[in-house]
This record gives structure tokens, C-alpha cells and sequence, in this order.
């Protein structure tokens, strides 16, 4: 079954989508909205999930590192209210600490330019976010 794993920010919305086998993670797209915009990143959001057909979705879920859920871990369960009103697949709020530290870590090892790397975090953060929780399994 594929998984479809979301790393949601104010302005961009990494995604990343897993093999037919669920096993391995792999970047997809960012959705660029207007800030603060959750529908438009929704609308965006919806036309994947019709195209790739996944089992289920990945949503990372920011915490504060003593475990506390914030601001940004609110919109996350508002984002994920929003998905299951508007499609029948599961969505899975996944702890997402410390993904995007990873991913920039994984950017600059790939020797990737500043510029380049902005292009692409946020969909390495989905995919960490979801390698993590497919790996889980």
C-alpha cells in the first residue's frame, strides 16, 4: 500500500509518497500557497491524493522538544480535520522533531547549494517524516 507523507508549513507543504510496497520513501513535490492559505494547499493536496491513490497519509506533527503541542502542531490537527472531511483514507499524525534539521543535514553532505536546498527541504522533511514512520512498521 502507498503512503502519502506531508510536511506542512505556512507557505509550503513538502510531500512525499512511499513505493507500491510501502517500504521506501521518496520526494514528490512542495505546494506553495499564500501564507497561512491551508485551503489552497487542501485543493493542491486532494488532486495528489486522486492522482497517486495512496492507503493513507503521513502528516507531520511538530511538537516542542519537551513534548508540548504548539501553535504549528495545532494547524496540524486543524490540516488533518480538514483531509478526513474531505477524503475517505486515514490520516496519521506522525512527531516530526528534528526532520528538517535532517533533511538540510542530508542537503549540505549532497554538497547542494543554499539556494537549491531551499527548493527541495521541505520535501526531504516529508520524506523523512514518512521514511520514519514506514519504518516504524
Amino acid at each position: 500500500m502507498r503512503s502519502l507523507g506531508l510536511d506542512l508549513g505556512s507557505v509550503t507543504c513538502g510531500v512525499a509518497i512511499s513505493d507500491p510496497m510501502g517500504i521506501v520513501a521518496r520526494s514528490y513535490e512542495t505546494v506553495r500557497f499564500q501564507p497561512d492559505d491551508y485551503e489552497a494547499c487542501l485543493k493542491r493536496v486532494l488532486e495528489i491524493l486522486r492522482l497517486e491513490q495512496p492507503g493513507e497519509i503521513v502528516l507531520g506533527f511538530p511538537k516542542h522538544m519537551n513534548g508540548d503541542v504548539g501553535e504549528r502542531g495545532e494547524i496540524s490537527k486543524s490540516f488533518k480535520t480538514m483531509l478526513e472531511q474531505n477524503t475517505q483514507i486515514p490520516v496519521i499524525l506522525w512527531d516530526e522533531r528534528l526532520t528538517t534539521k535532517a533533511a538540510e543535514r542530508i542537503l549540505i553532505e549532497a554538497d547542494l547549494s543554499r539556494k537549491k536546498r531551499k527548493k527541495v527541504i521541505d520535501q526531504m522533511a516529508a520524506v523523512q517524516i514518512l521514511q520514519s514512520y514506514l519504518d516504524s512498521k
